[in-house]
């Protein structure tokens, strides 16, 4: 008799199993379902809404361009800072410099002309570079000094600029230096050091004095950041991290569900997608 009573136990915790294996396996796995199995990355939170651009800077602010033309600053729970209304004013921004979270840089490649907000994104000045002698100009970035950099395509320098396009400083002509002679499409100022990429020809790293320190052939990234030590970008559905000291590089495959996202950045350990519906936001273990 307590044997059959045992059994019978058995049968009805296996029928319990299978009935809730059955009611929480959905048609198509959510994303917080894919990223519990994938150790690497924890789910943290969503921030709904339609939107067409996504960065954040180092202190884990943000930004985000909305299908109604409004560059938004969002702290990292979700909770609005600032928003900038005339972000369309010449056309759509090629490139957003957010690295600097007190002085935020809205590029027009067209028009050769970069605006500057301030930290709540109200408008500071603009600079109009072909009113300045320079003519070609693919990207820019903040300073560590709050100015600007710039790599100048005609003369192949880097240059630093104020905020009224005179420039303060520059490095040597890059044919000079090299061989290979970047196109940069990512410039970042941190920790002392400036870092040009160029998807075809890896990493250029710079010290304040314009000198060239060192070339890493990291192809084809997209979506790069530099936080603290560390490199960053995505290629062929992975997450590569670089570490500047140890020389170490982590690869970090990406789940099937990440494959649905119009944006990805990693930053900070953190993980952000941008989707149709909104940014999920998850942390890098």
């Amino acid at each position: 008799m307590k044997y059959r009573l045992l059994h019978i136990i058995l049968l009805g915790v296996a029928a319990w199993s299978s009935a809730c294996a059955q009611k929480n396996t959905p048609g198509k796995p959510t994303t917080t379902n894919i990223a519990a199995a994938d150790s690497s990355f924890k789910f943290l939170y969503s921030i709904p809404g339609n939107y067409v651009y996504l960065d954040v800077d180092i202190l884990d602010n943000i930004y985000l361009i909305t299908t109604g033309n409004q560059l938004k600053k969002l702290k990292n729970n979700g909770d609005s800072v600032a928003v900038f209304n005339d972000v369309k004013k010449y056309g759509n921004p090629s490139f957003i410099d957010v690295t600097n979270p007190l002085k935020v840089l809205v590029y027009y490649k067209n028009y050769a002309t970069a605006v500057i907000l301030d930290r709540l994104l109200a408008h500071r000045n603009s600079i109009n570079f072909r009113n300045k002698n320079i003519f070609t100009v693919k990207t820019i970035a903040t300073s560590y000094d709050n100015n600007i950099w710039i790599f100048d395509e005609q003369d192949f320098k880097l240059k630093k600029i104020d905020d009224e396009g005179k420039v303060l400083s520059e490095s040597a002509d890059m044919r000079l230096l090299t061989d290979n002679v970047p196109s940069p499409s990512r410039i970042i100022d941190n920790d002392n050091l400036v870092y040009l990429y160029d998807e075809q020809k890896g990493f250029y790293i710079f010290d304040y004095y314009g000198a060239l320190k060192n070339n890493l052939p990291f192809l084809n990234w997209t979506n790069i950041a530099v936080s603290g030590n560390r490199l960053m970008g995505f290629s062929e559905n992975k997450l590569y991290s670089y570490e500047l000291k140890s020389l170490n590089l982590k690869t970090y495959p990406l789940p099937s569900i990440f494959s649905n996202y119009e944006s990805i950045k990693a930053s900070n350990g953190r993980l952000y997608l941008l989707k149709k519906d909104g940014v999920d936001v998850y942390s890098i273990q």
